[in-house]
């Protein structure tokens, strides 16, 4: 499978540009892969994934990495290795935008959640980020199926 630069469906999720590089349906189940674009402010909140692993390659800028209970600040270059079960999630807690490859192995379907729920991109647009009213029963019912469970 080839996926040119620049090429695979995008959304904006919460406050980040997320696009779809590979999805389950397109690898058997193997692998998925998402490149984000998280500006100050954005990322994720603290999550776990029942089956899947999640690893992160911080391209450019800085994120603060959530790992169990512990935090740490991630630079370039950095890569980062979530196991199923493990409470985890980053957040650009710096005045710059960063971008970051992240993995599921096996995939699960989270970067179908993207897909379904997000908010397709308009060029020249940038998406302000989302309340608490975005996350709905619609979106959450899709996480849980996916195997992806919201914590504290």
């Amino acid at each position: 499978m080839y996926v040119p630069a620049g090429e695979g469906p995008a959304r904006w999720f919460g406050a980040d540009l997320y696009t779809m590089k590979l999805r389950a349906n397109q690898t058997n189940g193997a692998i998925g892969f998402v490149e984000a674009w998280v500006p100050p402010g954005g990322g994720s909140v603290a999550h776990t994934h029942d089956k899947q692993s999640e690893t992160f390659y911080l391209v450019s800028g800085e994120l603060e990495f959530l790992d169990g209970d512990t935090t740490f600040a991630g630079h370039a270059g950095d890569i980062f290795f979530i196991p199923p079960n493990t409470r985890h999630r980053f957040v650009n807690t710096v005045l710059e935008p960063a971008k970051l490859l992240f993995f599921y192995t096996p995939a699960g379907g989270s970067e179908e959640v993207f897909l379904e729920h997000g908010d397709e991109p308009q060029r020249g647009v940038h998406q302000e980020p989302w309340g608490e009213e975005r996350f709905n029963e619609a979106v959450m019912e899709s996480f849980r199926r996916s195997g992806t469970v919201f914590l504290p």
